[in-house]
């Protein structure tokens, strides 16, 4: 479509061409028929989050525009609850604002550090690197037992 690598600047707009494109074809589905981005069941994604062209926000970015959340994202074994959560946090407000279900198969791989290669021997998962989540645990408001409504676009009151 243009864009050198998935992950620069464009990739958000071709992610949503691509998306749509698959919306109003007209086939017979059946299940999921959407663009998903799964790192690690993707060579071509797999190469660039190995490369760090591909992070974690933008796949949260594109999950605005394609079928799904964030799947099968290679993270660190030692990725605290309290990071995971900051980052549930933000798919779930934006599934809520979208009115659109969006998913999270997040990876903490055991013993393995940000940067590091993931090594599986699996024939549905394409090694890629370990990325990193700019996440730290949240506070005061968000981070507490305070509970608050996020409406969608479209919800009236």
């Amino acid at each position: 479509m243009g864009i050198p690598k998935v992950g620069l600047h464009g990739s958000l707009a071709a992610a949503a061409i691509l998306a749509e494109s698959v919306e109003r074809a007209r086939f017979p589905r059946a299940g999921f028929s959407g663009l998903m981005m799964p790192v690690l069941e993707d060579a071509v994604l797999a190469k660039r989050a190995a490369e760090g062209t591909l992070t974690v926000k933008d796949l949260l970015l594109y999950s605005a525009v394609c079928g799904t959340g964030l799947d099968t994202v290679p993270l660190a074994g030692n990725v605290t609850s309290g990071q995971i959560a900051a980052l549930l946090l933000d798919i779930s407000v934006l599934a809520l604002r979208l009115d659109k279900p969006l998913t999270a198969r997040l990876m903490p791989i055991p013993g393995k550090q940000i940067g590091d290669p993931t090594s599986f021997d699996f024939g549905y998962f394409a090694n890629s690197r370990v990325m990193p989540l700019v996440a730290v645990p949240l506070s005061k408001a968000l981070g507490g037992k305070e509970t608050f409504m996020v409406h969608g676009r479209h919800t009236k009151e």
